[in-house]
């Protein structure tokens, strides 16, 4: 029977982790010196909302918490349970508690699709200690759950699996399945979960079932299964073309040509690609390519990014061809890369760096004595907000980093700067500040 079991459940199901050991990612919250370990190990949990996308583990991990921390559970999930049924496990927490002492973990997921009236009713429970809650989000939680509920929760933040984190998932996978898989397959894996743990499984196991399906058991799953798997969509071609892709797509952008950019974004999402890595991408980009040719560069790539999580695919699509051919017409720089590369290269080669006394924190007791913020000039009691002063440290002075193009609207910036900071010369050549 258990074999059975073992042959029917999917891969998801079957490694889902029994303890904090077992659990992959989420090391800043149960690893060794992690809060929630912490929490297990003193056998006390306060109530907590764990917030993350998908596939992070956040049911999982409530489960473990409470069993680990000799609590009982009680789970609702708050698309299709009522006020009754947060009545009902309200008063089975209440009982246990007095007839056994044993203490109630209420686990809710999708703990923001509570309305107010809802989430009102978990209070008094959750401040006499009752019971304690455990919600899980998708949504930011300071958004879709009320302030009150909030004030009585700890805060947890799970993050999306790394691919390496994927890979030692995928291949717990393989072992339990008696199957191989090709580098090339699960790099498709794990490039294409989205740090999504059940999604990259669940792909697995598909592949799996059709790889011993056409050549029998035993048999290496290949990318073409994992195209398979995700209904063709994805990896058309071997994974270096699917990165060659990528890359064609962010040079587009780089280079101004709003067609060509176009062409490979559509062509990235019809392959399969994540449309929340396709934003991130054009994130990095803003800054890296663009940066102070046009500031709203950032902004148009951070709202469609944002807006990529709201809305999800398909309507996606639309918001990120709106700021790939924005971006793509907008000026370029590289000015703020340079720079960052350039105080990087400064930074990690100067060894000690001292503060000058001027710029030190002169608000505690005593800090006047040893001449701590003392002749410090402040900006705002000059003409113009800025007056002439040092604040790179002494091994420093006078130092260059932000070495600016005159591309769009980097030009104007720079001016005005130099304008307000007295800094134009009259040949055009800029005097650095002391």
């Amino acid at each position: 029977m258990a074999q059975r079991l073992k042959q029917a459940a999917p891969l998801a199901e079957l490694l889902r982790p029994r303890t904090l050991d077992e659990v992959v990612g989420q090391s800043h919250l149960v690893g060794p010196d992690g809060p929630l370990r912490s929490f297990v190990g003193a056998q006390q949990l306060t109530s907590m909302i764990l917030w993350g996308p998908a596939g992070t583990g956040k049911t999982t991990l409530a489960r473990i918490l409470a069993t680990s921390a000799g609590y009982a559970t009680e789970s609702l999930s708050a698309v299709t349970g009522g006020v009754k049924d947060v009545r009902e496990a309200l008063s089975r927490a209440h009982d246990r508690l007095g007839e056994r002492g044993q203490k109630t973990v209420l686990f809710i997921d999708e703990v923001h699709r509570f309305n107010k009236s809802q989430q009102d009713l978990l209070l008094p429970a959750t401040e006499s200690g009752e019971i304690v809650l455990i919600g899980a989000t998708t949504e930011n939680p300071y958004f879709e759950v009320n302030a009150a509920l909030m004030s009585r929760c700890t805060l947890w933040r799970l993050k999306p699996l790394t691919e390496a984190e994927l890979l030692t998932l995928a291949h717990r996978g393989l072992e339990l399945r008696n199957a191989s898989a090709s580098v090339e397959a699960l790099s498709a894996v794990t490039s294409s979960a989205d740090g999504d743990a059940r999604g990259a499984l669940t792909t697995l196991d598909t592949a799996i079932i059709l790889a011993h399906a056409q050549s029998g058991i035993g048999t290496q799953v290949t990318v073409e299964h994992i195209a398979q798997a995700r209904d063709g969509r994805l990896y058309h071609q071997s994974a270096d073309t699917h990165y060659d892709q990528v890359s064609a797509f962010i040079k587009s952008v780089r280079g101004s040509d709003p067609d060509a950019a176009l062409y490979w974004l559509v062509t990235l999402l019809e392959s399969g690609e994540s449309a929340r890595f396709l934003a991130r991408r054009l994130v990095i980009l803003a800054s890296e390519d663009i940066g102070l040719a046009d500031p709203m560069g950032l902004l148009v790539a951070e709202s469609a990014a944002r807006a990529v999580e709201f809305v999800g695919l398909p309507e996606a699509r639309l918001t990120l061809a709106h700021a790939t051919i924005t971006l793509a017409l907008l000026p370029k720089s590289n000015a703020v890369t340079r720079a960052l590369g350039a105080v990087t290269q400064a930074v990690q080669a100067g060894g000690h760096i001292e503060v000058p006394d001027h710029l030190r924190d002169g608000h505690y007791r005593g800090a006047s004595e040893i001449g701590f913020g003392t002749n410090y000039q402040y900006p705002h009691d000059f003409d113009d907000g800025w007056v002439n002063q040092q604040y790179l440290p002494d091994g420093q002075k006078g130092a260059r980093f932000f070495d600016p193009s005159f591309y769009g609207r980097e030009q104007a910036l720079v001016e005005q700067w130099r304008r307000r900071t007295g800094q134009t010369d009259t040949d055009g050549t800029t005097t650095p500040v002391e």
